[in-house]
């Protein structure tokens, strides 16, 4: 992940949109697996919310039963 968050400050701006996504996607992924190990866990969806920075609607919509 390093590579690529150097890899967004590329002269080519198309290089580092590339980045950009790839990042993102990969944080996408990274956050999925905390939230569904921190229910399995027993936190609540108001707690997972509260340290994600997002409301408990948000987070259960998000990741709430697939």
């Amino acid at each position: 992940m390093v590579r690529l968050a150097e890899a967004t400050g590329d002269d080519d701006p198309r290089a580092a949109l590339v980045a950009a996504r790839e990042l993102r996607r990969a944080a996408e992924r990274a956050e999925a697996t905390v939230v569904r190990r921190a229910r399995l866990q027993g936190l609540a969806w108001s707690e997972i919310a509260e340290q994600l920075g997002v409301t408990r609607q948000a987070v259960h919509k998000r990741y709430g039963r697939r």
